[in-house]
């Protein structure tokens, strides 16, 4: 088995993961189980961020913060900006949640750690939501329950971590086209997933995948992918890179391109 490198009391480096573009401790694309920072039970620890993604027809930008108290409760924030790069416009976001660890641990429990959290999201620019027809063009808010495990030494002799999760939503990609609209106005579960293997106690690649609602009827909205390295050279930050397939988007055909991400853990 690979060794792994610890940070802080009980966790191992990366076991926070990364930072999703929601503004959640997880994945790029999905929250995880775990919670922001290198937290114990008897403390606090705090992360900020920023994120880029850039596909062929738009680029969406994301920066924020999270606390995680006592590693049982993290709450976060996120900004979102949406760029529409053929029509010169953009659609800005904001993002506030909560996620709760309801039981195990990421390594050290027989079961994997559970987590339920919520994100509550406000469009700051309506006019897009309302011309392409969202039920609500306002605000929205998402549920999800999400598992989480590492496996030290599964997969010959790496470590293996796995993340399943499902999500109540209304949100039209992610919410930055509004909630709900002509097709369905009602909220759907949405499936989504996470596979990574510790090359080293620095680096992760994987892969996850997000399934979206089908809310709109000018436009299909597809399911999202990724395939990413993480690389995190002590306690103090992270940098992760991906490949992503975001396939269309209102409209727009065959979305994919690069996501770089850096999150800094302050304490």
């Amino acid at each position: 088995m690979l060794p792994a490198a610890h940070a802080g009391e009980g966790k191992i480096l990366a076991a926070p993961g990364v930072t999703q573009i929601e503004g959640s401790a997880g994945g790029g694309l999905t929250p995880w189980a775990v919670l922001a920072g290198y937290a114990s039970r008897d403390d606090i620890a705090g992360s900020v961020f920023s994120s880029r993604v850039g596909v062929d027809d738009y680029r969406l930008d994301v920066w924020g913060g999270a606390l995680n108290f006592y590693d049982r409760v993290e709450v976060s924030v996120a900004h979102q900006k949406f760029d529409l790069k053929k029509a010169g416009a953009e659609i800005r976001q904001d993002i506030y949640g909560a996620k709760v660890r309801l039981y195990g641990d990421l390594i050290y429990s027989e079961w994997p750690q559970v987590s339920a959290g919520v994100q509550y999201k406000r469009l700051q620019d309506t006019a897009i939501a309302k011309a392409v027809g969202a039920a609500d063009e306002e605000h929205g808010t998402d549920f999800y329950l999400t598992a989480s495990k590492l496996h030290l030494g599964a997969v010959g002799g790496y470590n293996l971590l796995w993340s399943l999760g499902v999500r109540a939503t209304k949100a039209n990609q992610l919410g930055l086209l509004g909630f709900g609209g002509d097709e369905r106005d009602s909220y759907s579960a949405q499936v989504e997933a996470a596979l990574a293997v510790m090359l080293n106690a620095h680096v992760a690649v994987g892969a996850e995948y997000r399934q979206k609602p089908d809310n709109l009827g000018f436009a299909e909205e597809e399911d999202w992918s990724d395939v990413f390295i993480a690389y995190f050279p002590n306690k103090h930050m992270n940098i992760t890179l991906a490949w992503l397939d975001l396939g269309d988007i209102a409209g727009q055909d065959n979305q994919r391109g690069a996501y770089l991400s850096l999150t800094g853990y302050l304490w």
